[in-house]
């Protein structure tokens, strides 16, 4: 059997992406999309459904050949597909703070359910859609950082977690067994590599719990003709990965291909870009089919979020309201899996930082677009799409142009931010820290981000236009971050 591939390399990548993109523009070929944009009818609900720890990569309509996300697929078939969506945060609480309130830094200001509300909306949470703790606040079925004024309802979707019955595994500590005794679970040190092979139909499980009730606040309101701003926060694929047998069947292990590893990977990343859990750090390296095997929990879980996706999307089409409703689907974050031998998160770079979005809205066509966007735009576009006014503090800008026309450009690059920030541009990424180490990287030659170029002399230009344009991006947005002190290294930066 051929070996299933998580981080296709570059040729295969692009083929896929040519292929996929040239289906979706096709939808609507003939004229230009300026003219393509039908009459936009009034738009009644909106409801944003927010993945947890799901990096782009992995979804069939970002490329990805192996895992099954057939209803996050249709949905980006009859929306827009952002190629180049990045996050601010590069983990759950700054992520979710920042996306919520429009702000680059901070949660000042009216948030984005209170202005709904403020504008004659119901709004509604289910799940987690600001922080919480992933185990221990769903099987507590606590709030964790959730603000109150966001929501005229809000639900929590508790569950067992790793505790739930079923064939668990350690992976970093080549653990397996049945028994619901000892296993890692809240605040402890191993938890992140946790998989469950549920027993059951996954029914009990959080993210099953919140479609039911996101179905069930959806048919309420469309009863009472109530307009509404729903949001659903889907736990998975955050640790536990956690899903019934049925989907982990989807990827076997044995066939799975980790990503690709170059000698001297680490060199040439400054330490404050290394990742705090690595194949080394972590004991997973001592297990290479247990790489294997968080990839196929990784995607199994992303395969049963999917379902809970579907279940939504379809009862919105069985009410007959699609046609009043805007769909958004995102993350607030990526994740590694073991690319640069890294795992997973708050860290600047790729696999980390691109996030998946798609926008479905009446009114508006299907396509492609690789225009830079921020999940900070989110709340300006949503209030748009529901004709309602934006506060001035909000600093994200409205995506409605591109919905209308997919080369249109509210920006030149994205900008992320985590012990010092990284800049997206069309064609490269530049990071700096804030003790003022430095990465950049060609995109186009090196999209997994393999050679630091930053003192290279052939990219002394690129570098230059770089650092400005971070400049400007930093005074622009009122930015500061404590700088911290260059430790001393031998990394070299050229390689």
């Amino acid at each position: 059997m051929s070996q299933l591939n998580p981080w296709p390399r570059a040729n295969a990548l692009t083929a896929v992406k040519i292929v996929l993109i040239s289906g979706l523009v096709a939808l609507h070929a003939g004229n230009s999309f300026a003219d393509n944009v039908e009459t936009t009818p009034e738009i009644k609900n909106v409801v944003l459904i927010v993945s947890d720890d799901l990096k782009a990569s992995v979804l069939g309509c970002y490329g990805d050949l192996v895992c099954q996300t057939p209803h996050i697929d249709s949905l980006a078939r009859s929306g827009m597909v952002f190629q180049r969506a990045y996050c601010q945060g590069t983990w759950c609480a700054p992520s979710r703070q920042s996306f919520m309130h429009s702000r680059y830094q901070n949660g000042s200001g009216v948030n984005l359910g209170a202005n709904f509300q403020n504008q004659g909306f119901y709004s509604a949470r289910v799940g987690k859609i600001y922080h919480m703790r992933v185990p221990g606040d769903i099987i507590a079925g606590t709030n964790g950082l959730d603000i109150r004024s966001t929501w005229t309802d809000r639900y929590n979707s508790a569950g067992q977690e790793a505790h739930s019955p079923g064939d668990y595994a350690c992976l970093n500590l080549d653990i397996f067994t049945d028994e619901l005794a000892n296993r890692q679970s809240t605040k402890m040190q191993h938890r992140a590599f946790v998989t469950v092979v549920l027993d059951g139909d996954g029914a009990d499980q959080p993210d099953a719990k919140s479609a039911a009730k996101a179905i069930e606040i959806i048919n309420n309101k469309t009863s009472t003709e109530t307009p509404f701003f729903l949001a659903i926060g889907l736990v998975r694929p955050h640790y536990p990965m956690v899903a019934p047998k049925k989907y982990f069947d989807l990827y076997p292990w044995q066939t799975i291909k980790t990503p690709l590893q170059v000698p001297n990977d680490l060199a040439d990343i400054p330490s404050m870009g290394q990742a705090k859990s690595t194949s080394r750090k972590s004991g997973i390296a001592d297990f290479p089919d247990n790489q294997k095997r968080m990839w196929a929990g990784y995607y199994a879980s992303v395969s049963f979020m999917d379902e809970q996706v579907g279940k939504i999307i379809s009862e919105i089409d069985r009410l007959g309201i699609r046609d009043t409703t805007a769909i958004v689907f995102t993350s607030d974050h990526g994740y590694h899996l073991g690319e640069h031998d890294f795992w997973l998160k708050s860290n600047l770079h790729e696999e980390v930082t691109r996030v998946p979005l798609i926008i479905d809205a009446p009114g508006y066509r299907s396509g492609v677009t690789s225009s830079p966007v921020e999940l900070v735009d989110l709340y300006p576009t949503l209030s748009s799409l529901a004709a309602i006014e934006t506060p001035a503090e909000a600093e994200g800008s409205d995506l409605t142009p591109i919905l209308e026309d997919p080369s249109h450009r509210v920006r030149e690059t994205a900008l992320s931010i985590n012990n010092g920030y990284s800049l997206r541009g069309d064609a490269w990424t530049y990071i700096r820290y804030t003790d003022g180490s430095e990465e950049f990287y060609d995109m186009n030659s090196d999209p997994n981000q393999f050679r630091n170029i930053v003192n290279a002399p052939n990219a002394k230009e690129g570098v230059s236009q770089a650092r400005a344009a971070l400049d400007t991006r930093i005074q622009q947005s009122g930015l500061s971050l404590k700088q911290k002190k260059k430790k001393k290294s031998t990394d070299k930066t050229s390689r």
